[in-house]
Protein backbone atom coordinates (compact mmCIF):
# COMPACT_ATOMS: atom_id res chain seq x y z
CA UNK A 1 0.00 0.00 0.00
CA UNK A 2 1.34 3.41 -1.00
CA UNK A 3 2.09 5.92 1.74
CA UNK A 4 -0.84 8.23 0.97
CA UNK A 5 -3.23 5.27 0.99
CA UNK A 6 -1.89 3.96 4.30
CA UNK A 7 -2.18 7.44 5.83
CA UNK A 8 -5.87 7.55 4.93
CA UNK A 9 -6.42 4.02 6.21
CA UNK A 10 -4.87 5.10 9.52
CA UNK A 11 -7.20 8.14 9.63
CA UNK A 12 -10.25 5.96 9.00
CA UNK A 13 -9.28 3.38 11.62
CA UNK A 14 -8.55 6.08 14.22
CA UNK A 15 -11.93 7.73 13.57
CA UNK A 16 -13.81 4.43 13.83
CA UNK A 17 -11.95 3.48 17.03
CA UNK A 18 -12.99 6.78 18.60
CA UNK A 19 -16.62 6.27 17.57
CA UNK A 20 -16.63 2.77 19.06
CA UNK A 21 -15.16 4.09 22.29
CA UNK A 22 -17.71 6.90 22.51
CA UNK A 23 -20.57 4.46 21.91
CA UNK A 24 -19.18 1.77 24.23
CA UNK A 25 -19.51 -0.55 21.23
CA UNK A 26 -20.52 -3.86 22.82
CA UNK A 27 -22.98 -2.16 25.14
CA UNK A 28 -24.41 -0.21 22.19
CA UNK A 29 -24.99 -3.42 20.21
CA UNK A 30 -26.83 -5.00 23.15
CA UNK A 31 -28.85 -1.85 23.74
CA UNK A 32 -29.91 -1.68 20.08
CA UNK A 33 -31.16 -5.28 20.28
CA UNK A 34 -33.20 -4.33 23.35
CA UNK A 35 -34.64 -1.26 21.64
CA UNK A 36 -35.50 -3.21 18.47
CA UNK A 37 -37.45 -5.66 20.60
CA UNK A 38 -39.30 -2.90 22.45
CA UNK A 39 -40.28 -1.16 19.22
CA UNK A 40 -41.98 -4.38 18.10
CA UNK A 41 -44.13 -4.36 21.26
CA UNK A 42 -47.67 -3.29 20.25
CA UNK A 43 -48.24 -1.68 23.67
CA UNK A 44 -45.29 0.70 23.26
CA UNK A 45 -47.43 3.62 22.06
CA UNK A 46 -49.70 3.39 25.09
CA UNK A 47 -47.22 5.92 26.49
CA UNK A 48 -46.45 8.23 23.51
CA UNK A 49 -43.79 10.23 25.36
CA UNK A 50 -41.82 7.13 26.33
CA UNK A 51 -42.33 5.63 22.87
CA UNK A 52 -40.90 8.71 21.21
CA UNK A 53 -37.82 8.63 23.46
CA UNK A 54 -37.25 4.94 22.69
CA UNK A 55 -37.62 5.33 18.92
CA UNK A 56 -35.29 8.35 18.92
CA UNK A 57 -32.64 6.42 20.84
CA UNK A 58 -33.06 3.44 18.52
CA UNK A 59 -32.61 5.63 15.44
CA UNK A 60 -29.52 7.34 16.87
CA UNK A 61 -27.81 4.06 17.79
CA UNK A 62 -28.80 2.35 14.55
CA UNK A 63 -27.42 5.24 12.50
CA UNK A 64 -24.11 5.33 14.42
CA UNK A 65 -23.59 1.54 14.27
CA UNK A 66 -24.49 1.30 10.58
CA UNK A 67 -22.16 4.18 9.79
CA UNK A 68 -19.21 2.33 11.33
CA UNK A 69 -20.09 -0.88 9.51
CA UNK A 70 -20.59 0.90 6.16
CA UNK A 71 -17.25 2.70 6.38
CA UNK A 72 -15.46 -0.53 7.33
CA UNK A 73 -17.01 -2.31 4.34
CA UNK A 74 -16.19 0.49 1.90
CA UNK A 75 -12.63 0.72 3.24
CA UNK A 76 -12.18 -3.01 2.61
CA UNK A 77 -13.45 -2.62 -0.95
CA UNK A 78 -11.12 0.34 -1.61
CA UNK A 79 -8.09 -1.51 -0.21
CA UNK A 80 -8.92 -4.52 -2.37
CA UNK A 81 -9.21 -2.23 -5.41
CA UNK A 82 -5.77 -0.68 -4.78
CA UNK A 83 -4.17 -4.10 -4.23
CA UNK A 84 -5.72 -5.41 -7.43
CA UNK A 85 -4.32 -2.43 -9.36
CA UNK A 86 -0.88 -2.97 -7.83
CA UNK A 87 -0.93 -6.68 -8.76
CA UNK A 88 -1.90 -5.84 -12.34
CA UNK A 89 0.33 -2.76 -12.62
CA UNK A 90 -2.70 -0.63 -13.49
CA UNK A 91 -1.99 2.94 -12.31
CA UNK A 92 -5.51 4.11 -13.20
CA UNK A 93 -7.11 1.50 -10.92
CA UNK A 94 -4.63 2.33 -8.14
CA UNK A 95 -5.42 6.05 -8.44
CA UNK A 96 -9.16 5.37 -8.29
CA UNK A 97 -8.74 3.24 -5.17
CA UNK A 98 -6.56 5.86 -3.46
CA UNK A 99 -9.12 8.56 -4.29
CA UNK A 100 -11.82 6.41 -2.68
CA UNK A 101 -9.71 6.06 0.48
CA UNK A 102 -9.18 9.83 0.61
CA UNK A 103 -12.93 10.51 0.30
CA UNK A 104 -13.69 7.82 2.87
CA UNK A 105 -11.18 9.29 5.35
CA UNK A 106 -12.81 12.71 5.00
CA UNK A 107 -16.23 11.16 5.55
CA UNK A 108 -15.02 9.20 8.58
CA UNK A 109 -13.73 12.42 10.17
CA UNK A 110 -17.09 14.13 9.61
CA UNK A 111 -19.10 11.18 10.89
CA UNK A 112 -16.78 10.87 13.88
CA UNK A 113 -17.72 14.34 15.09
CA UNK A 114 -21.42 13.61 14.59
CA UNK A 115 -21.12 10.40 16.63
CA UNK A 116 -19.40 12.27 19.47
CA UNK A 117 -22.51 14.42 19.97
CA UNK A 118 -24.33 11.97 22.19
CA UNK A 119 -24.59 13.98 25.40
CA UNK A 120 -27.84 14.58 27.25
CA UNK A 121 -28.46 18.02 25.72
CA UNK A 122 -26.11 17.97 22.70
CA UNK A 123 -28.99 18.12 20.19
CA UNK A 124 -30.41 21.30 21.76
CA UNK A 125 -30.13 24.95 20.82
CA UNK A 126 -27.58 26.86 22.88
CA UNK A 127 -26.84 30.13 24.61
CA UNK A 128 -23.33 31.54 24.21
CA UNK A 129 -22.21 34.33 26.55
CA UNK A 130 -19.16 36.52 25.98
CA UNK A 131 -17.66 38.74 28.70
CA UNK A 132 -14.73 41.12 28.38
CA UNK A 133 -11.95 40.71 30.93
CA UNK A 134 -10.04 43.45 32.71
CA UNK A 135 -8.33 45.94 30.43
CA UNK A 136 -11.00 48.39 29.32
CA UNK A 137 -11.25 49.16 25.62
CA UNK A 138 -8.68 46.52 24.59
CA UNK A 139 -10.58 43.63 26.15
CA UNK A 140 -13.93 45.02 25.09
CA UNK A 141 -12.77 45.21 21.48
CA UNK A 142 -11.54 41.60 21.77
CA UNK A 143 -14.93 40.54 23.16
CA UNK A 144 -16.62 42.08 20.11
CA UNK A 145 -14.21 40.19 17.82
CA UNK A 146 -15.29 36.96 19.52
CA UNK A 147 -18.94 38.01 19.17
CA UNK A 148 -18.42 38.30 15.42
CA UNK A 149 -16.38 35.06 15.25
CA UNK A 150 -19.10 32.95 16.81
CA UNK A 151 -21.75 34.63 14.68
CA UNK A 152 -19.77 33.74 11.53
CA UNK A 153 -19.19 30.18 12.79
CA UNK A 154 -22.92 29.72 13.38
CA UNK A 155 -23.74 31.11 9.93
CA UNK A 156 -21.27 28.68 8.31
CA UNK A 157 -23.12 25.80 9.96
CA UNK A 158 -26.49 27.09 8.85
CA UNK A 159 -27.61 27.89 12.40
CA UNK A 160 -29.97 30.76 13.21
CA UNK A 161 -28.68 33.47 15.56
CA UNK A 162 -30.41 35.90 17.90
CA UNK A 163 -28.77 38.50 20.14
CA UNK A 164 -30.42 38.12 23.54
CA UNK A 165 -28.33 40.65 25.43
CA UNK A 166 -25.72 43.23 24.35
CA UNK A 167 -23.71 45.65 26.51
CA UNK A 168 -21.72 48.13 24.48
CA UNK A 169 -18.28 49.27 25.65
CA UNK A 170 -17.62 52.88 26.62
CA UNK A 171 -15.37 53.67 23.63
CA UNK A 172 -15.41 50.56 21.47
CA UNK A 173 -16.30 46.87 21.56
CA UNK A 174 -18.63 45.26 24.08
CA UNK A 175 -18.61 44.59 27.81
CA UNK A 176 -20.65 41.46 27.20
CA UNK A 177 -23.25 39.81 25.00
CA UNK A 178 -25.37 36.68 24.84
CA UNK A 179 -26.20 34.87 21.59
CA UNK A 180 -28.98 32.34 21.14
CA UNK A 181 -27.84 29.85 18.50
CA UNK A 182 -30.55 27.62 17.03
CA UNK A 183 -29.91 24.45 15.06
CA UNK A 184 -29.46 20.70 15.31
CA UNK A 185 -26.65 19.87 17.78
CA UNK A 186 -25.89 23.56 18.35
CA UNK A 187 -25.00 22.95 22.01
CA UNK A 188 -23.07 19.78 21.22
CA UNK A 189 -20.80 21.62 18.81
CA UNK A 190 -20.41 24.80 20.86
CA UNK A 191 -19.99 23.37 24.36
CA UNK A 192 -16.21 22.90 24.15
CA UNK A 193 -15.77 26.65 23.51
CA UNK A 194 -16.43 27.54 27.16
CA UNK A 195 -13.36 29.11 28.74
CA UNK A 196 -11.03 32.10 28.55
CA UNK A 197 -9.74 33.24 25.16
CA UNK A 198 -6.51 35.27 24.95
CA UNK A 199 -5.54 37.76 22.24
CA UNK A 200 -2.01 39.07 21.57
CA UNK A 201 -1.65 41.93 19.06
CA UNK A 202 -0.34 45.43 18.42
CA UNK A 203 -3.09 47.55 19.89
CA UNK A 204 -4.95 49.84 17.45
CA UNK A 205 -5.75 51.98 20.52
CA UNK A 206 -2.12 52.48 21.58
CA UNK A 207 -0.42 55.49 19.96
CA UNK A 208 2.96 53.90 20.76
CA UNK A 209 2.00 50.74 18.83
CA UNK A 210 2.88 48.44 21.73
CA UNK A 211 1.90 44.78 21.95
CA UNK A 212 -1.09 44.10 24.24
CA UNK A 213 -2.58 40.94 25.72
CA UNK A 214 -6.34 40.85 26.24
CA UNK A 215 -8.72 38.28 27.70
CA UNK A 216 -12.41 37.53 27.26
CA UNK A 217 -14.46 34.60 28.52
CA UNK A 218 -17.00 32.46 26.72
CA UNK A 219 -19.68 30.47 28.53
CA UNK A 220 -21.89 27.98 26.67
CA UNK A 221 -25.03 26.32 28.04
CA UNK A 222 -27.98 24.51 26.41
CA UNK A 223 -31.51 25.67 25.90
CA UNK A 224 -33.49 23.15 27.93
CA UNK A 225 -36.75 21.45 27.05
CA UNK A 226 -39.99 21.84 28.95
CA UNK A 227 -39.53 18.19 29.96
CA UNK A 228 -36.57 19.13 32.16
CA UNK A 229 -37.80 20.42 35.51
CA UNK A 230 -35.50 22.90 37.27
CA UNK A 231 -36.88 24.19 40.56
CA UNK A 232 -35.98 27.76 41.50
CA UNK A 233 -36.93 29.41 44.78
CA UNK A 234 -38.15 32.99 44.02
CA UNK A 235 -36.57 34.13 47.30
CA UNK A 236 -33.15 33.23 45.83
CA UNK A 237 -33.52 35.72 42.98
CA UNK A 238 -32.48 39.35 42.69
CA UNK A 239 -34.24 40.91 39.69
CA UNK A 240 -33.12 44.24 38.23
CA UNK A 241 -34.51 46.19 35.29
CA UNK A 242 -32.54 48.63 33.18
CA UNK A 243 -32.61 50.44 29.86
CA UNK A 244 -31.36 48.38 26.91
CA UNK A 245 -28.47 49.81 24.96
CA UNK A 246 -26.28 48.80 22.07
CA UNK A 247 -23.93 49.89 19.33
CA UNK A 248 -25.13 51.73 16.26
CA UNK A 249 -28.64 52.25 17.56
CA UNK A 250 -29.35 48.53 17.82
CA UNK A 251 -30.98 46.99 20.89
CA UNK A 252 -31.86 50.48 22.15
CA UNK A 253 -35.03 51.11 24.09
CA UNK A 254 -36.47 54.15 25.80
CA UNK A 255 -37.92 52.27 28.79
CA UNK A 256 -36.44 50.00 31.47
CA UNK A 257 -37.47 46.85 29.60
CA UNK A 258 -34.20 44.91 29.95
CA UNK A 259 -34.07 42.39 32.80
CA UNK A 260 -31.12 41.05 34.79
CA UNK A 261 -31.60 38.13 37.21
CA UNK A 262 -29.03 37.11 39.82
CA UNK A 263 -29.33 33.66 41.38
CA UNK A 264 -27.86 34.47 44.78
CA UNK A 265 -26.94 30.94 46.00
CA UNK A 266 -24.73 30.31 42.94
CA UNK A 267 -23.87 33.86 41.83
CA UNK A 268 -25.13 33.09 38.31
CA UNK A 269 -26.25 36.25 36.46
CA UNK A 270 -28.33 36.26 33.28
CA UNK A 271 -29.85 39.13 31.32
CA UNK A 272 -32.20 39.68 28.39
CA UNK A 273 -32.96 42.83 26.44
CA UNK A 274 -33.97 41.42 23.05
CA UNK A 275 -37.65 42.32 23.41
CA UNK A 276 -39.33 45.66 24.11
CA UNK A 277 -41.57 43.90 26.63
CA UNK A 278 -40.14 43.65 30.14
CA UNK A 279 -42.42 40.65 30.76
CA UNK A 280 -41.01 38.76 27.76
CA UNK A 281 -37.43 39.65 28.68
CA UNK A 282 -38.04 38.35 32.21
CA UNK A 283 -39.38 35.07 30.80
CA UNK A 284 -36.34 34.74 28.53
CA UNK A 285 -33.97 35.49 31.41
CA UNK A 286 -35.68 32.85 33.57
CA UNK A 287 -35.27 30.28 30.80
CA UNK A 288 -31.60 31.24 30.57
CA UNK A 289 -31.19 30.84 34.33
CA UNK A 290 -32.78 27.39 34.25
CA UNK A 291 -30.44 26.46 31.40
CA UNK A 292 -27.40 27.69 33.34
CA UNK A 293 -28.43 25.71 36.43
CA UNK A 294 -29.01 22.61 34.31
CA UNK A 295 -25.60 23.00 32.64
CA UNK A 296 -24.01 23.40 36.07
CA UNK A 297 -25.65 20.18 37.24
CA UNK A 298 -24.45 18.33 34.12
CA UNK A 299 -20.90 19.63 34.65
CA UNK A 300 -20.93 18.51 38.27
CA UNK A 301 -22.13 15.03 37.30
CA UNK A 302 -19.49 14.76 34.57
CA UNK A 303 -16.78 16.01 36.93
CA UNK A 304 -17.88 13.62 39.68
CA UNK A 305 -17.29 10.78 37.24
CA UNK A 306 -13.79 12.05 36.48
CA UNK A 307 -13.06 13.16 40.04
CA UNK A 308 -12.73 16.89 39.52
CA UNK A 309 -14.84 19.99 39.20
CA UNK A 310 -13.85 23.60 38.57
CA UNK A 311 -16.06 26.62 38.89
CA UNK A 312 -16.07 29.25 36.17
CA UNK A 313 -12.55 30.63 36.30
CA UNK A 314 -11.16 34.11 36.56
CA UNK A 315 -10.79 35.88 33.21
CA UNK A 316 -7.02 36.14 33.01
CA UNK A 317 -3.62 34.46 32.91
CA UNK A 318 -3.46 30.74 33.54
CA UNK A 319 -7.11 30.02 32.75
CA UNK A 320 -7.21 30.36 28.97
CA UNK A 321 -8.21 27.54 26.63
CA UNK A 322 -6.96 29.18 23.43
CA UNK A 323 -4.49 31.87 22.37
CA UNK A 324 -4.87 34.03 19.27
CA UNK A 325 -1.56 35.68 18.36
CA UNK A 326 -1.69 38.34 15.61
CA UNK A 327 1.74 39.93 16.27
CA UNK A 328 4.72 39.44 16.13
CA UNK A 329 3.73 36.25 14.25
CA UNK A 330 0.35 34.72 13.41
CA UNK A 331 -0.99 31.61 15.13
CA UNK A 332 -4.03 30.32 16.96
CA UNK A 333 -3.24 27.56 19.46
CA UNK A 334 -5.66 25.49 21.53
CA UNK A 335 -4.05 24.87 24.90
CA UNK A 336 -6.08 21.72 25.64
CA UNK A 337 -5.61 19.73 22.44
CA UNK A 338 -2.52 21.29 20.82
CA UNK A 339 -4.42 22.03 17.59
CA UNK A 340 -3.01 25.11 15.84
CA UNK A 341 -3.84 27.30 12.86
CA UNK A 342 -1.37 29.63 11.09
CA UNK A 343 -4.26 31.73 9.73
CA UNK A 344 -5.94 33.66 12.59
CA UNK A 345 -8.01 35.66 10.10
CA UNK A 346 -9.75 32.46 9.00
CA UNK A 347 -10.35 31.38 12.60
CA UNK A 348 -11.73 34.80 13.52
CA UNK A 349 -14.00 34.49 10.49
CA UNK A 350 -15.55 31.37 12.00
CA UNK A 351 -13.24 28.48 10.97
CA UNK A 352 -13.51 26.75 14.36
CA UNK A 353 -14.40 23.18 13.39
CA UNK A 354 -10.87 21.67 13.72
CA UNK A 355 -10.64 22.99 17.30
CA UNK A 356 -14.14 21.79 18.17
CA UNK A 357 -13.57 18.33 16.67
CA UNK A 358 -10.34 17.81 18.62
CA UNK A 359 -11.89 19.00 21.89
CA UNK A 360 -14.88 16.67 21.47
CA UNK A 361 -12.55 13.74 20.79
CA UNK A 362 -10.50 14.60 23.86
CA UNK A 363 -13.63 14.37 26.03
CA UNK A 364 -14.04 10.76 24.91
CA UNK A 365 -10.42 9.62 25.13
CA UNK A 366 -9.53 11.59 28.28
CA UNK A 367 -6.06 12.12 26.84
CA UNK A 368 -4.31 15.31 27.89
CA UNK A 369 -1.71 17.15 25.86
CA UNK A 370 1.10 19.27 27.29
CA UNK A 371 0.99 22.47 25.29
CA UNK A 372 3.17 25.54 25.70
CA UNK A 373 1.23 28.74 25.42
CA UNK A 374 1.89 31.00 22.43
CA UNK A 375 3.73 34.16 23.41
Amino acid sequence: MRAEGQANIDRIEAALALVRQSLDWERALRRLDELDARVQDPTLWDDPKQAQAITQEQKRLETAINTVRDIESEMGDAIEFVEMGEAEGDDEVIAEGLTSLQSLADRADRDKVQALLSGEADANDTYLEIHAGAGGTESQDWAEMLFRMYGRWAERRGFKIETVEYQAGEQAGIKGATLLIKGENAYGYAKTESGVHRLVRISPYDSSARRHTSFSSVWVYPVIDDDIDIEINPADLKIDTYRASGAGGQHVNTTDSAVRITHQPTGIVVASQNDRSQHKNKATAMNMLKARLFEREMAEREAAASGEYQEKSEIGWGHQIRSYVLQPYQMVKDLRTGVTSPTPDDVLDGALDPFISAALAQRVTGETVEVEDAE
